[in-house]
């Protein structure tokens, strides 16, 4: 059983969640009230959110250890690692806790937090509590962040804390744009499920009455209504016209102006508007594009704090010198197989990596002589003749006088 730190079970709550409590949340210009919860049943939202918490969560994770000269090696049985790639604690995966903690922070001002639950200097679990029960302000010019649990007050070493850019979450920048789609949303479900636009209007110059109109309405409905009674021509009585309802320039722009409020969503997330369901600008040619601006735009720099975020909490002091927490791009360059052989290739054949390095890119086991650096597409430097095998072939030449020069291409 697991030693649970905070023992008291009064909760306190943040400025943010106060508000939310008191009014559904904070209340934006389109008298939509905007809470986390509720931006997140926007579609848009949902996506965004979605896309880059899994997408940082699926990734391989792996400790390093940082030489000297700067170099890393993998240490493949460090006891952190165990808590990343299998289970956090007894009851949440690794993937389950990095994926949660990208969430806070993609949609809470105070961003993701989580308690490193240590045995002496032995991190034995990492627990990730419900938005608001870990407390972080910046009581001085420094903003050094202190961390509060019940009004008791942790340590900075014992938290992991995933802030975002400016000091709010990408949720609450683009809290305006959400409650226009929350209202265009709701516009959409009241014109089509309550029939708000009618299909036209009959008008009479002569005052019907209440009979009068009920005894129209009745025909009317006998003579068109139903399926069997579709394309008749209809006949109106004592002046009567009929007048088709047509839809305005706004309403006939509806569908665009969602689009548009999609892509505004995209952008507040920094995320591809493909990735979120809008495809009027992908092709086949740019999807393997879009995939890498997505890595190095909008995925990277969460991932570069998530492996700082870490760092700094799962390692002591002294260890953070030595040990590091990366998490593998390789898998965002699997898009397009085509473009990969290509630069593999590329690089092997300049000789700035060898064979065996590639095939480690790769996932495939090293063969005999693939640590050499030669390139395969010239005979002077195959595999196994060294830097000399050039001149190894003219000395050939020249022991044998009777050869003839064009022999070799023959």
């Amino acid at each position: 059983m697991s030693w649970n730190p905070f023992k008291r079970t009064k909760k306190a709550l943040t400025d943010e969640q106060i508000l939310e409590m008191l009014g559904g949340g904070i209340p934006t210009a389109t008298g939509i009230a905007v809470s986390a919860e509720s931006a997140l049943r926007v579609p848009a939202v949902a996506a965004a959110v979605r896309t880059i918490s899994e997408a940082a969560a699926s990734l391989s994770v792996k400790v390093v250890e940082i030489a000297a000269d700067r170099t890393e090696t993998e240490v493949p049985n460090h006891p952190v690692l165990a808590l990343l790639r299998d289970d956090a604690n007894e009851w949440t995966s690794g993937f389950e806790f990095i994926r949660s903690i990208m969430v806070d922070a993609l949609c809470r001002d105070q961003g993701g937090l989580a308690y490193v639950n240590r045995v002496g200097d032995e991190v034995r679990e990492i627990i990730r509590y419900r938005p608001g029960f870990i407390n972080v302000d910046y009581p001085d010019d420094t903003l050094q962040p202190r961390y509060r649990t019940n009004g008791i007050l942790r340590n900075a070493s014992d938290v992991i804390h995933l802030r975002g850019p400016f000091d709010k979450s990408p949720l609450t920048l683009c809290r305006e744009a959400i409650g226009v789609a929350i209202v265009m949303e709701k516009h959409a479900a009241r014109l089509f499920g309550k029939g708000a636009r009618p299909g036209g209007v009959v008008t009479s110059p002569k005052p019907l009455g209440d009979e009068g109109m009920k005894k129209m309405i009745a025909g009317w409905k006998a003579a068109m209504d139903g399926s069997d009674n579709g394309g008749k021509t209809a006949f109106l009585y004592d002046g009567a016209t009929w007048s088709q309802m047509t839809l305005s320039s706004v309403d006939a722009q509806f569908q665009q102006l969602r689009l548009f409020q999609l892509q505004e969503i995209a952008r507040a997330f920094n995320i591809p508007a493909s990735l979120l369901g809008d495809m009027t600008r992908a092709t086949w040619s740019n999807a393997a594009e879009m995939q890498r601006q997505f890595l190095q735009l909008c995925l990277e720099p969460w991932l570069r704090a998530l492996e700082s975020a870490l760092r700094r909490a799962l390692f002591s002091k002294e260890d953070r010198k030595k040990y590091a927490i990366r998490f593998d791009r390789d898998d965002f360059t699997n898009v397009d197989l085509t473009a990969r052989a290509t630069a593999i290739s590329s690089l092997v054949s300049s000789r700035v990596i060898n064979p065996n390095t590639a095939r480690e890119w790769l996932d495939l086991p090293p063969y005999d002589g693939g640590d050499e650096y030669a390139n395969p597409n010239t005979g002077a430097s195959q595999p196994g003749l060294g830097h000399n095998g050039g001149q190894k072939l003219e000395d050939d030449k020249q022991d044998d006088p009777d050869k003839e020069p064009n022999d070799d291409a023959r």
